[in-house]
């Protein structure tokens, strides 16, 4: 970047005229060209803070060996070579670290590309005007001299000087530590050294728009923005350990305290007992303190976690904190929006009320009916570059409607502009357009809520004339709006007014009142085809569907019905904002199963809702879209944002984000979320089953006096076994019942389910298979000489641990099912890994000269039936356990 540049990026533009800061930045209030912006692209760089300096793969190879275990191996490898003069054994040892080492880097480069493929996913975008339409653009594309649209709900995407401002509020908690939001406004100040808080006229990056509407031009980006500057100054933060990798952590270091005692019971009895030499009797208790400590398990589950991100990604979830994907199959409650994720998010008019008759929406309308010209003067809809309509469902519902009748709202606002506004928002539940007319009068527009519209019109519209509103005029429109209501309908109302000035403040009580009534417009937003099957498939798993809307409660009920969520007549099942804000909390939390539907609600509420399932112990996931929503996001176990109609806040608040806001998403993450954490599960209990047998192998081999296996065989088997087969578990696809299982609850860890009693099992079925391989081929050996008998012995037991854990990854593929029913090879990632761990294996034993360097035997046919009928015996007596126990009820 010139130092031009970056002097023009120091300025203090707040106190500079806009016409002067589009004249520093070299641009117009139209927009830059898409040519001239990826100019300068490269002039300044992404629209983003530096994320750090990265770590080389050198720097990740070394830090393979900060483990306490592999330094203590490394010693044992010069130990070896130095004292013992086996060199042969220290090479192999430390081509065994290498191995791992090259491994762990291999592991956390893939885990590292799978969160930035989704960090990549879910980068914001900005509406910038661009070639002179307004674009959507990714919020790191963007450059100084943009033009930014901005709306409540966005997240300022750079530091702007703001040209427009039409009631404009911003929260600048991140820079300033003041939540009230500022009112912003384009006032040029006169002095320089201005704080961050009094700059009305500036939008700064990452703070929140909470209201109103806005336009600015981009003077800074990146790092040069205010909150770049203070990026630069913070010392990289260590990454957060999430709670799966911290009990992970503290498994490793119990089952490394365990066998470092096992480890010294097995040296001092070694050396003292059985009189073995004290330095191959080290060597082998460390290469088993090595071999037993599942020191890849952390890596290897966060693998599998960034692998079902990624999957999670391609059914359109995008996860955001990994912790999201097992929390997901633990969720309880379902609690989400109607409006666009149970229902289509495409309303269409279904019937008009207007001059006192509901007809429907195929009927002929009148050009010059008021009711049609409130509806779409009093919207925000935008039409695209290809005619597409641009904004809120509910508004574009509308002008689709004027557009279907030949009502051109581009041409009759052109006509009579707007010229001011009162923005729609909660609290009001109104929105106000105010157009000059052509007589020199001005035509206020207000549409909203028909019971908070109705409180402020004094009149009605029939028959072209505006007459007084009677209250059989009133009940008439209240009885329609019911009507529709309970055909599933949602119901605004238009009014009006004439006036001969704008008012110079602009507010509820200047402009909506006094008002002519002008009709009543119902619209639909059809549940989504998938939805009642998700509801279905969520109900089945002991999930329990919730929806929250702000909608009627007719309405709410309507749709619920249709989606199965509740029973038709079910009224006690429906709780409105109204109600609930009659309880207190102890008060809800006793009824909170009673509601599975929330009607007519706030933001606020769902708050309430979410606390008080958690007060019973329940996993709550919470969908929202707008600005209020952040707070129960946050407070739900699981927050879900809109991909499609989030604001940046809501998304940002969430620790997923739904790419197509639909429910059944939803269902299937929880899906994918079940099965990532019983991959996890048959992970753990794959490699510590496996580890479990090597210790019980050695310890009991070392108090009989036996020599069964040395370290390298250990390094080998670990190497071999529990890599590829243990990442290929956590790809493995759900079984078939997974959906019909109810949550495993909060209480729930990777050990429960069965886990922790089929790993001490397995693990003592492994090792005294094992031993029993040993102790056979001394019994009945098949030569004479003694150091070909101990060969042939060593070399059988070698083998059949090594098998016997590859047969027994086929077992884990289900806790409690069998093999056969789950399919032993749908995975073909897992079969690949079998068939390749198993050559490994088979080639140390088979290829001459390898066998002399780890120190087995050939076998001949009878000593390799031996071998594979032991080691494939551990699936048919798991089989026969797994049968037992589902007969006792086991699941």
């Amino acid at each position: 970047m010139s130092e031009e540049k970056k002097q023009q990026l120091s300025e203090a533009f707040y106190a500079e005229p806009v016409e002067t800061v589009l004249e520093k930045v070299d641009a117009s209030a139209e927009g830059l060209s898409n040519n001239e912006a990826q100019k300068r692209l490269a002039l300044y760089g992404p629209n983003e803070l530096d994320e750090g300096k990265k770590k080389s793969l050198v720097a990740k190879f070394f830090e393979q060996f900060k483990d306490l275990m592999i330094l203590v191996l490394i010693v044992a490898a010069i130990i070896s070579a130095v004292v013992s003069h086996e060199v042969v054994d220290s090479i192999i040892i430390m081509l065994v670290v290498i191995i791992n080492a090259v491994m762990g880097v291999i592991q956390e480069s893939k885990a590292e590309q799978a969160i930035e493929a989704l960090r990549e996913m879910s980068t914001p975008n900005a509406n910038v005007l661009r070639d002179g339409h307004i674009q959507s653009v990714k919020s790191d594309e963007l450059v100084p001299g943009d033009i930014v649209l901005l709306e409540a709900g966005d997240v300022v995407p750079a530091d702007m000087r703001l040209i427009e401002a039409n009631s404009l509020k911003i929260e600048e908690a991140a820079l300033t530590g003041e939540s009230v939001p500022v009112e912003k406004d384009l006032t040029v100040l006169e002095a320089t050294d201005i704080g961050i808080g009094d700059r009305l006229n500036m939008a700064y990056s990452n703070s929140n728009v909470t209201y109103g509407r806005g336009k600015g031009v981009i003077v800074n980006t990146g790092m040069n923005t205010e909150v770049g500057k203070i990026a630069g100054m913070l010392a990289q933060a260590d990454e957060t350990e999430t709670p799966l990798k911290n009990n992970l952590n503290q498994l490793g270091k119990f089952l490394t305290a365990a066998i470092l005692v096992i480890a010294v019971i097995m040296f001092f009895v070694g050396t003292l007992v059985n009189q073995t030499s004290p330095i191959d009797m080290l060597l082998t208790s460390i290469s088993l303190a090595v071999a037993a400590i599942p020191e890849g398990l952390p890596a290897i589950v966060t693998i599998i976690l960034a692998l079902g991100t990624q999957v999670m990604a391609r059914r359109n979830s995008v996860i955001r904190k990994l912790p999201a994907v097992e929390t997901l199959g633990s969720t309880d409650i379902i609690a989400s929006d109607k409006t666009g994720t149970l229902t289509l998010n495409q309303m269409t008019v279904e019937k008009l009320y207007t001059d006192n008759q509901q007809v429907p929406a195929s009927a002929d309308v009148s050009m010059d009916n008021m009711a049609l010209k409130i509806m779409n003067y009093s919207n925000d809809t935008k039409f695209a570059q290809d005619g597409t309509l641009i904004g809120d469902p509910t508004e574009t519902a509308l002008v689709q409607y004027g557009l279907d009748h030949g009502f051109n709202v581009v041409e009759k606002v052109a006509a009579e502009p707007r010229v001011a506004e009162l923005p729609f928002d909660s609290d009001r539940k109104l929105m106000s357009t105010v157009h000059q007319l052509a007589d020199g009068q001005f035509l206020v527009a207000v549409k909203g809520a028909p019971d908070v519209l109705l409180t402020r019109a004094n009149r009605v519209l029939l028959n072209h004339a505006e007459v007084p509103m009677t209250e059989k005029e009133r009940q008439q429109i209240l009885d329609n709006n019911t009507d529709m209501a309970k055909q599933a309908l949602r119901v605004l109302a238009m009014a009006y007014k004439i006036v001969s000035e704008v008012p110079s403040e602009l507010s509820t009580d200047t402009l909506e009142t006094d008002l002519v009534f002008a009709g009543l417009v119902g619209m639909i937003d059809p549940e989504r085809k998938e939805a009642a099957e998700a509801v279905r498939v969520a109900k089945e798993a002991g999930v329990r569907p919730i929806m929250i809307t702000g909608d009627h409660k007719d309405t709410a009920e309507a749709i619920a019905v249709r989606l199965g969520i509740i029973k038709a007549g079910d009224d006690d099942a429906v709780l409105t904002g109204a109600q609930l804000n009659e309880m207190d909390d102890n008060e809800f939390a006793q009824k909170v199963h009673e509601y599975s539907v929330y009607a007519r609600v706030s933001p606020e509420h769902k708050v309430r809702i979410v606390k008080a399932w958690q007060k019973e112990g329940k996993v709550v996931a919470m969908t929202g879209d707008g600005v209020n929503d952040a707070p129960a996001l946050k407070q739900a176990d699981i927050g879900i944002g809109m991909g499609i109609t989030g604001t940046e806040v809501s998304k940002g608040a969430s620790d997923m984000v739904l790419a197509d806001d639909n429910f059944a998403t939803i269902v299937v993450a929880v899906e994918e979320g079940r099965k990532v954490f019983s991959n996890i599960q048959k992970t753990v209990q794959y490699l510590l089953a496996a580890n479990l047998g090597e210790v019980l192998t050695l310890f009991v081999a070392t108090l009989l006096g036996w020599d069964t296996l040395l370290p390298i065989h250990l390094l080998w088997i670990n190497l071999v076994t529990d890599t590829f087969p243990a990442i290929a578990l956590g790809m493995e696809p759900a079984e078939k019942d997974l959906m019909k299982q109810p949550p495993r609850g909060r209480s729930s860890n990777l050990f429960s389910g069965g886990v922790m009693s089929s790993i001490i099992y397995q693990g003592i079925l492994e090792g005294a298979t094992v031993l029993f391989v040993y102790w056979s081929a001394i019994q009945w050996p098949v030569h004479t000489t003694y150091d070909a008998i101990h060969s042939d012995a060593l070399t059988m037991a070698f083998a059949t641990l090594g098998f016997m854990q590859l047969f027994h990854a086929f077992n884990v593929k289900s806790v409690h099912q069998s093999i056969f029913k789950v399919g032993p090879f749908r995975n073909k990632s897992f079969n690949w890994a079998i068939l390749l761990s198993f050559v490994l294996m088979g080639i140390i034993i088979v290829v001459p000269g390898l066998n002399d360097i780890f120190r087995v035997a050939h076998l001949d046919l009878y000593q390799w039936g031996i071998v594979l009928g032991a080691s494939v015996a551990i699936i048919p007596i798991v089989e026969i356990v797994k049968f037992v126990q589902r007969k006792m009820g086991a699941h």
